[in-house]
């Protein structure tokens, strides 16, 4: 437990991998000269891809991504934890995994967890998006042991499926990560509430870092980056352009919001209908 900064990377990631790399070195610098010693990015950080097919065409085997070994240098060099949110980590010739990294300020993987819940909707708006189509899901969740604590990485539609989270926070996680690229759409109607709920129903802060605006692609994401502490305050939020939000975390509030709504402890079997 202790007090650290904490920093949100907002990003507008395009479908030059290079360039998104840069652009997020960039303002992981900028937040750790504010301070941060906990920086995240988004999800897609280095890829937003027009189709799944040009993103097959732009992955990399996890071991010959040209994202990885620049970002745990950084994390080294500027003596940080750094989460990537999520890199499209090819894993066959027709998938990939949606896959964030913890890197420890060694530069060592601390942590990585694979997106479990894939987004396959149709909006109302007539956007449509099936990322199973060259997604494969994930399976387990995932703890990262940090100097404050626990923290449980998520990414994006997971949101919408809080018996994850419970489980988490029931395993110790002080702190959730919610690294997203919500569609401006759901992001208007559900983004600040689902995330404040997470907070409150399980006393934690929720960091969420986010993709914003309209991207190469012609996809529209919300931005709106969210840190949120255990009582369901916001500390700090973003608007929709790439920058950076900071905030302090007090690790001690969430054991305080747990002793002031013991709910973790008081889950019952039941029943179902």
């Amino acid at each position: 437990m202790g007090t650290f900064k904490a920093a949100c990377v907002q990003l507008r990631s395009s479908d030059d991998v290079s360039e998104n790399i840069a652009t997020a070195s960039r303002l992981i610098r900028e937040a750790r000269a504010m301070g941060a010693d906990f920086i995240a990015t988004p999800e897609n950080t280095t890829l937003m891809a027009p189709d799944g097919g040009a993103k097959i065409e732009k992955t990399f085997a996890e071991a010959a991504d040209p994202a990885l070994p620049a970002f745990r240098a950084l994390a080294m060099e500027l003596s940080i934890h750094l989460l990537i949110g999520s890199l499209a980590v090819k894993v066959s010739a027709t998938k990939t995994a949606n896959r964030s990294f913890l890197i420890g300020p060694d530069g060592g993987i601390a942590a990585h967890y694979d997106k479990i819940h894939l987004f396959d909707v149709d909006l109302p708006s007539g956007e449509s998006y099936r990322e199973s189509n060259t997604v494969a899901g994930g399976d387990r969740a995932v703890l990262a042991q940090t100097p404050w604590g626990k923290m449980g990485l998520t990414i994006c539609y997971d949101l919408r499926f809080p018996q994850l989270y419970r489980k988490l926070a029931q395993a110790g996680a002080f702190l959730l990560t919610v690294p997203a690229a919500f569609t401006e759409t759901t992001g208007k109607a559900h983004w600040h509430t689902l995330l404040r709920a997470r907070a409150i129903e399980n006393g934690a802060f929720v960091v969420a870092p986010a993709q914003g605006g309209l991207h190469a692609n012609g996809r529209r994401t919300y931005g709106h980056s969210l840190i949120i502490s255990p009582w369901g305050e916001v500390l700090a939020e973003g608007s929709i352009e790439p920058g950076v939000i900071l905030a302090e975390i007090d690790a001690a509030l969430a054991t305080d919001a747990r002793g002031r709504i013991p709910n973790l402890r008081h889950d019952r079997d039941f029943v179902g209908p």
